[in-house]
Formats: C-alpha cells, sequence, structure tokens
C-alpha cells in the first residue's frame, strides 16, 4: 500500500497523537525537545509533516512554518492553518532554494524511506536548504516498539516472536503490529546516518523515554495523572545508552556545518 492509500484509509492522520497515552507523551516530548533547541523566531521546513499537527504549535510559537507532504489531503489541511504555508512534495527532492531555513523538521521521513539511499537522498536534501549553522530535527522509530508494545498489551504470541525479533535485528518492519512498513532504527544507527550525511554536533534523544507500555496499559482515563511521572522518567533516560532504545520514538538533533 502507498503512503496516498494508507492515509486516505486509514485511521486520521491529524488525531494520530491524540489516540493513545503514548501518542500524547510523543507530542508533548515533541513539544519540549524541539523548542529546547529551535532558536527563534525561525524559518522552518517541516518535511513530512503530514496534516501540520506540530507545525500549528510552531506557528502560534512565532515562527515561520512551510511544511511539505507526499498526501495532497494533508497539505490541503496544513494549508489552512493560522501561520503556515504547505506544498505537496517529496523530502528526497525539496523545491526550497539552497540555505533558505533555519531549521528542517524530518519528523516522518526517515522511518518511511525504507531504502538506505532514500534516507541519505533526504537528510542530503536538509542540509541544502538549511543555512549554514541551521538546525536538523529527525525522527526515527525504535526497533524495540513492537517487542515493548505487544509485551506489556499481552499480545506478544508465538507467531508474534519471529517478527519482532526480525525488527530488532534488521531495522526492516512488516506491520506485524499495525501500519504501513517502515525502517526501524536504533538510536547508534540513526545517529551515524546523520552524521554521514554531512551534519555535526549529532545527538539522538529517547522521546517517549521507558514509561509509555505502562501508560497505555492504564489507559487514557489515568493518562493526566499520571502522565508528569512519564515525563520525568524520559528527560531521565533520554541520552541513557542502555535505555534511549526503550523509546518508542529517537529524535536527532543536529547542526548544517
Amino acid at each position: 500500500m502507498d503512503l496516498e492509500t494508507h492515509y486516505a484509509t486509514g485511521p486520521a492522520e491529524d488525531s494520530r497523537l491524540a489516540r493513545t497515552p503514548h501518542g500524547r507523551l510523543e507530542y508533548l516530548r515533541t513539544q519540549e525537545l524541539l523548542r529546547r533547541f529551535l532558536p527563534g523566531p525561525a524559518r522552518i521546513l517541516d518535511a513530512g509533516g503530514g496534516t501540520g499537527v506540530h507545525a500549528a504549535w510552531l506557528a502560534a510559537d512565532g515562527h515561520a512554518v512551510h511544511l511539505v507532504d507526499v498526501v495532497p489531503d494533508h497539505v490541503a489541511q496544513a494549508a489552512a492553518l493560522p501561520g503556515v504555508t504547505a506544498e505537496t512534495g517529496d523530502a528526497r527532492a525539496l523545491t526550497a532554494p539552497d540555505a533558505s531555513f533555519d531549521a528542517v523538521l524530518l519528523l516522518g521521513p526517515l522511518y518511511h524511506l525504507v531504502d538506505p539511499a532514500d534516507r541519505a537522498r533526504a537528510l542530503a536534501e536538509a542540509g541544502r536548504v538549511l543555512r549554514p549553522g541551521g538546525l536538523l530535527a529527525a525522527a526515527g522509530i525504535s526497533r524495540y516498539l513492537s517487542l515493548l508494545e505487544t509485551a506489556a498489551a499481552g499480545t506478544l504470541t508465538a507467531e508474534r516472536e519471529a517478527p519482532v525479533r526480525a525488527v530488532i535485528e534488521t531495522g526492516a518492519y512488516d506491520g506485524h503490529v499495525g501500519f504501513v512498513p517502515t525502517h526501524w532504527h536504533t538510536a547508534a544507527e540513526l545517529r551515524t546516518e546523520v552524521a554521514a550525511a554531512g551534519f555535526r554536533e549529532v545527538s539522538v534523544y529517547g522521546v517517549e523515554g521507558p514509561a509509555w507500555p505502562a501508560l497505555d496499559a492504564a489507559g487514557l482515563e489515568v493518562f493526566p495523572e499520571r502522565v508528569e511521572n512519564a515525563l520525568r522518567a524520559a528527560r531521565i533516560a533520554e541520552q541513557d545508552p542502555r535505555l534511549i532504545d526503550t523509546s518508542a520514538h529517537l529524535l536527532a538533533v543536529a547542526r548544517r556545518p
């Protein structure tokens, strides 16, 4: 299934980060990490930005946000947001001029691009359109996501054991817990790919931290009373080499030389 078909027929993308406790935690921590590093006000390119879930709050923070996405319906929704411009496009072949943005977000493309050469092209394009010293924020999905999710939910069946092991070993995710086939990273792999694209000062952060499976198991109704504990755990473990891959998502932050 191609991306446009998946996003047209699957659950609404603009509510993805609100449907589950770990999605809400991902949203809060992504905000927290981006605000930590973004200059302000900045010219931001949100490549693969979907319906503008992050572009909306970034624009409200005073940034000038331009969103690019391969799904026309996403682009139409994003273009209606205050302070956001949007166009249909591909992170591997951006239309923006060289050195035209202060920051580039790749919060979806790197896991959708299963070929390493395509991920390298997307990172090279991000570097091209960034000004010297500009900020890259690139997300990956952790290879351990389905292991932790299924184990916590009690759905790690004998039939699922082989694909769970396979994605941990190879990064090739086959869709066994939903979603389309994608590439899942380790923190070390994500760091290596970003550095190989010529970026400097590369750091990788765990987004949700180790408590997200427990939040999901507890349910949305208790999320408000438990989220601060989960956020605290995420901050403690965000760069711990023994725990970083327990996050469902990883965020690489780097600079164009």
